[in-house]
């Protein structure tokens, strides 16, 4: 049974300790503070890749045919999927705050009549700029469908179907198109690791040097010990993700329309998920070489390529189970909801629950593997 009456004396101790560690290992320094504002300055700079689904919205107010004709011909593929329909203007802002929707299409009334008279009419394209990439790629693949559209509705339109059919667009969050603004805040959760790895090797260390197995001849309990690195690290985190904000806002000049205590609140609760899956990492790794190897692939490669950093999480359902098994994947939610987007807490409960969930989960377990280990 995994003890509860903690001596704070003891865990201030152990704290104390890992503090004057970090600070005194130039190398765990460099990971735990250092690396992620680094990082997040050399990564930021990132590639893009296309994107192959984007879920849309549409508001027609004109009603006729011919709008039902257009949508049909924007959604004849399988990269828009219509995910609502709206009413009110005021809907379009609770979609792009949920993350339901990338893109929401304005028919005006009139449509048909300013098309069908030989005229030129508009349609309004709103994208959730915030994911800029996504974007960006999804008002082209539009204008080339409309323009498409366009073509067949008047043959020999084709290169000026624009002039008939004008797309107005305009993107929340990020009126620029600004694919930084939307990076930056998105590489948070991969940057922020590294306090994570720093801990997971700090602890195979300790395997190897033989110092875990000192604890059994002292009073230190199990909880006590792990709630000790958890602390040190977790500090130690926030300070980095305090400079990774600087240098997003500064360097990179994304703005920040949410709260900071908001910000530092869901970091502390992403930083208490993957410290304590780093804990469980630590005890089955064999060596710091094989940590770093478990770390790197459990938090950093699948940052990139599937959290949805720089494609959306695929619609596959393993694909998408095993995305949002990743604290990645809900911290650049977070991420991204906050700087952009301003979001409180309150409306970031699912993905917050999420990760602290998996740190609950992963510390039970790390406390079971260390009292077996010294028993």
């Amino acid at each position: 049974m995994v003890p509860v009456n903690l001596s704070p004396s003891r865990l201030l101790t152990i704290t104390r300790k890992e503090f004057d560690h970090i600070f005194r290992d130039p190398r765990l320094l460099f990971l735990v503070i250092t690396a992620p504002a680094f990082l997040l300055i050399t990564f930021s700079y990132v590639f893009s890749m296309d994107v192959d689904r984007v879920d849309i919205a549409v508001r027609d107010l004109d009603r006729t045919s011919l709008s039902r004709d257009l949508l049909d011909a924007i959604t004849a593929g399988d990269d828009f999927v219509v995910v609502s329909r709206v009413d009110r203007q005021a809907e379009i802002e609770q979609l792009f705050a949920r993350g339901m929707a990338d893109l929401v299409l304005v028919i005006p009334r009139g449509f048909a009549e300013a098309v069908t008279g030989g005229g030129s009419a508009q349609v309004q394209c709103i994208a959730d700029g915030a994911d800029a990439i996504t974007a960006n790629q999804a008002i082209a693949l539009l204008g080339s469908r409309v323009e498409a559209f366009v073509a067949d509705l008047r043959p020999g339109a084709a290169g000026g179907g624009l002039d008939i059919l004008d797309i107005r667009d305009r993107a929340w969050y990020n009126e620029t198109m600004d694919s930084m603004v939307s990076m930056v805040p998105g590489m948070m959760p991969i940057i922020l690791c590294m306090p994570s790895l720093a801990l997971t090797l700090a602890l195979a260390r300790e395997k190897e040097t033989g110092s875990l197995e000192s604890l059994v001849a002292t009073p230190v309990r199990g909880t006590e010990y792990l709630l000790g690195k958890l602390l040190a690290y977790g500090v130690g985190g926030l300070m980095s993700a305090a400079l990774a904000w600087l240098v997003a806002t500064v360097w990179f000049r994304v703005p920040f329309r949410g709260s900071l205590m908001t910000y530092f609140l869901l970091t502390a609760d992403y930083l208490f998920g993957t410290l304590a899956i780093s804990i469980v990492m630590a005890h089955l790794a064999r060596s710091q070489q094989t940590a770093m190897f478990l770390i790197l692939m459990i938090f950093f490669v699948p940052g990139f390529f599937i959290s949805g950093l720089i494609m959306p999480v695929s619609n596959e359902p393993v694909a998408r189970a095993i995305a949002h098994l990743l604290p990645a994947t809900h911290f650049m939610t977070i991420s991204r909801a906050v700087f952009l987007k301003g979001l409180r807490a309150a409306a970031l409960w699912r993905p917050a629950l999420a990760l602290f969930g998996m740190g609950a989960i992963a510390f039970t377990i790390s406390l079971v593997q260390f009292e077996k280990k010294i028993a």
